[in-house]
């Protein structure tokens, strides 16, 4: 056996999908294996290899047992004089494993071997190479000096910026995303250190080939694109602490104790940094647009006061001190959370959204004005052209959030994508038609002939690529893999100069097309929805009313106790779902054990809107699919109005 390919899995079923078709390509005339170790996804992912790929070997654990314990799992079974550790989150080129395979055998000296990565949007990855992370190199990344230097000898040694990304180069630390190992140096050294559950275990296996005296190879002779899963991540707390903790872990290893001391001091200062940074990125991201929206609405007041005042009543004060101190922000706070449960600042936000929020917080507000007393009503009139004033500024400023490019606001402008699709007519048909039915934004610019041949039926050939995309002004191109190579496809990404294009790519036989910079980023996988509960909007709806319900429901207590069954485990319950460890609706305890969507435990379940506690595994199962496929809100209520008795159950989960 020449190459035992092993790829851990976790939650990224359609990725993986489009992953293994890439190698399925790439074999050659290698005698190879592949093992997909899955670390309990609930997507689908085992399904999906079992159909789609039953010659691939797959490892099923029922706990996320983390990258090295599975990565190891499989080598343990590896037969290959070649094991290849490979990133769901990665396509290949064709020729990539034959020439991968063919230089470590012409180098029996290379332990390890490392190729040239670019982005899903054709942009070079600089973790392709990389040094060994001593407390000075390390310092020189954490605090941003090798960002700014990046060619520097001194300061740009964690990425090695200094070396051609174009010419092949020995190198210290190789990629994790795709790590080429030879098998009998494993053997010497030993397999992956599990005491790294994430990051880290591709540097420690590096520095240990490097001790064993062999040589790892960063080999830019193939490309292949990596989606960079983590990327979108690195500003959570999350990420940094299990990125530096295994930084950490690997000093005390392999550092003398002096050296790992200061070396986990600089760890130590880097994650209070990254810390600090990442509270205030997810400060500015969340908060940002609201705070500017409530000053902008607040001074909108402050001048439309006075001016109402000197025209209703020639200049003299009619409106108490708390009208501005207590009364506007409590108008700003109702519109605030309005816009906010209209869906105002998801993004793409949509004007009608912004309109919808203003509006129900007026309506909400003039309800509220009604049932107060004489004597706190104030001006009606005050209060309307304030909401004028709301609509037209929260409108304005997400404009120009929109237009500054301020914590990643995206408006939607009305201007559809105009798209082409790379492929044979009836591939290209068939994506076309699984855009419209995943109700992706744009319109199809034309077809694109992926042989160079004139056909009057394509608006032009691969080979004018270039000139298509600028006569046509084309935000967006897909590439149909079962017609066009990985090889092209990474060629082409590379070559096109037109940075605002993005990319993707659609697996053959396959319900999803994968692009863009980062596997998490948004807009980047378009799907056929088939599940409604997972919207966002459907998700925070969800919540909301498992709270409102709650205190509803708390309050009408001395009620509820005659009502009833359990009245104790009743409050309880409602407690329960409060405190967010509950939802009042979940799925029934899944009889037929699918890959449902993880949502929270449920008091009730989809089944209780039969009013019935006979049903067949085989019925539970359906209804819940059918609560994942058409929920709303509405469900929940419904559910939960019929069985008000039973919200006192006593064990939900059974």
């Amino acid at each position: 056996m020449d190459l035992s390919i092993i790829i851990v899995n976790y939650n990224v079923k359609y990725f993986l999908e489009q992953c293994l078709h890439s190698v399925q390509h790439s074999c050659g005339n290698l005698q190879m294996e592949v093992f997909v170790v899955d670390n309990n996804s609930v997507d689908g992912s085992c399904a999906m290899v079992q159909e789609k790929f039953p010659d691939v070997s797959l490892i099923r654990n029922d706990q996320n047992l983390g990258f090295s314990v599975a990565n190891n799992q499989a080598i343990k079974k590896s037969t290959g004089r070649y094991v290849l550790l490979l990133n769901p989150d990665t396509v290949i080129e064709e020729d990539t494993l034959t020439k991968c395979v063919s230089y470590m055998d012409e180098h029996p000296d290379s332990g390890g071997l490392g190729v040239k990565m670019i982005d899903g949007k054709g942009d070079f990855l600089p973790e392709s190479k990389r040094s060994l992370p001593t407390p000075r190199v390390a310092f020189y990344k954490i605090f941003g000096l090798s960002r700014l230097f990046p060619r520097s000898r001194t300061f740009s040694r964690y990425h090695l910026g200094y070396l051609d990304k174009d010419q092949i180069h020995q190198i210290e630390i190789l990629p994790g995303a795709f790590m080429m190992l030879r098998k009998s140096a494993l053997d010497k050294i030993g397999i992956l250190d599990e005491d790294f559950f994430m990051y880290g275990e591709d540097i420690d296996i590096s520095y240990r080939l490097l001790n064993a005296g062999y040589k790892n190879v960063y080999y830019p002779e193939t490309t292949i694109i990596h989606y960079k899963g983590e990327s979108t991540k690195k500003g959570s707390m999350n990420y940094v602490l299990t990125f530096y903790n295994a930084m950490i872990i690997f000093a005390r290893k392999h550092f003398s104790k002096k050296m790992a001391k200061s070396y986990a001091a600089i760890i130590n200062l880097a994650v209070y940094f990254r810390a600090f940074l990442a509270l205030l990125r997810r400060f500015v991201k969340n908060f940002s647009l609201p705070i500017v929206q409530a000053v902008l609405i607040y001074i909108g007041f402050s001048l439309i006061k006075p001016l109402w005042e000197l025209y209703k009543f020639q200049g003299s004060s009619q409106y108490p001190r708390e009208y501005m101190t207590i009364v506007v922000p409590a108008y700003i706070l109702i519109w605030l959370l309005a816009l906010f449960f209209s869906e105002a600042y998801d993004t793409p936000v949509k004007p009608s959204r912004i309109f919808k929020g203003i509006f129900t917080g007026t309506l909400i507000i003039l309800v509220i004005y009604a049932l107060l007393s004489e004597s706190l009503r104030f001006s009606r009139a005050l209060l309307l052209m304030g909401a004028v004033w709301a609509l037209i500024s929260s409108y304005l400023i997400s404009l120009v959030f929109h237009f500054l490019r301020i914590t990643g606001f995206r408006f939607d402008l009305k201007r559809n994508k105009k798209i082409i699709i790379i492929g044979k007519h009836d591939e290209s048909w068939r994506v076309e038609s699984m855009l419209k039915k995943a109700e992706a934004k744009g319109f199809i610019a034309g077809y694109v002939n992926p042989e160079v041949d004139d056909d009057d039926t394509y608006i032009g050939h691969i080979d004018q690529l270039e000139e298509i995309i600028k006569i046509n002004h084309i935000d967006e191109i897909i590439f149909c893999a079962r017609d066009i190579s990985s090889q092209d496809i990474i060629r082409k990404m590379m070559l096109l100069t037109n940075g605002r294009v993005e990319y993707k790519i659609a697996p053959p036989e396959s319900l999803s097309i994968i692009g863009s910079h980062s596997i998490n980023t948004p807009g980047d996988l378009y799907l056929i929805d088939f599940e409604s509960i997972n919207k966002p909007a459907n998700r925070r709806n969800k919540k909301f009313f498992d709270v409102v319900s709650s205190i509803i429901l708390l309050i009408s207590a001395p009620i509820l106790l005659f009502m009833v069954k359990h009245p104790m485990q009743a409050l309880v319950n409602i407690f329960r779902v409060l405190s967010g460890r509950y939802s009042w609706v979940g799925f029934h305890p899944d009889p037929e054990h699918l890959n449902l969507p993880a949502i929270k435990p449920g008091i009730l379940f989809p089944s209780d809107a039969l009013g019935s506690d006979n049903a067949d595994s085989e019925t539970l199962a359906n209804l819940n699919i059918m609560y994942i496929k058409n929920y709303s809100v509405f469900t929940d209520a419904m559910i939960l109005l019929r069985n008000i008795r039973h919200i006192g159950r006593k064990d939900p989960e059974m």
